[in-house]
């Protein structure tokens, strides 16, 4: 699969979640709350949020959400912030080995969407069955190094 944008080679390193067996919701709203941040900064808030000590604002799917305190309709998905700190730890090893410095990165870019459906089925009563699938997330990430002045 190709990233949705190409940004410079010589300042950027990739990562790319492929399938990640997460709410695609709760993806772009993590996506939405730490692009621009830098590397040290978004991880710091991912583990926050791992050990609810920060709420994930939620901008969209937020019908009947209840508020957290100082951002409004926010909740804390774990699951979600676990998978992406790994891609972007992943991310911080490209730049590593690339030759750049993961301390001066910034989340430059970071974009999910939907994956496949993993298809599954629940029995019930009278030999009949209901859909039971699991939804998959697809995370990509850049990240650059700062500009500096």
């Amino acid at each position: 699969m190709k990233y949705s944008i190409e940004l410079d080679p010589e300042k950027t390193a990739k990562a790319y979640g492929r399938e990640l067996h997460c709410s695609p919701k709760a993806c772009e709203n993590i996506a939405r709350a730490i692009k621009g941040m830098s590397v040290k900064e978004a991880k710091k808030y991912l583990e926050d949020v791992i050990n609810f000590k920060r709420a994930i604002p939620y901008k969209t799917h937020n019908t009947e959400r209840a508020h957290k305190k100082g951002i409004g309709p926010g909740a804390y998905p774990q699951k979600a912030c676990k998978l992406i700190l790994k891609v972007i730890e992943n991310a911080e090893n490209n730049a590593e080995y690339k030759g750049l410095n993961p301390e001066n990165m910034y989340i430059a870019h970071i974009s999910t969407y939907k994956g496949r459906i993993i298809r599954g089925f629940m029995p019930r009563a009278f030999g009949r069955a209901t859909a039971w699938n699991e939804r998959t997330t697809n995370v990509e990430i850049i990240i650059a190094e700062k500009e500096e002045e």
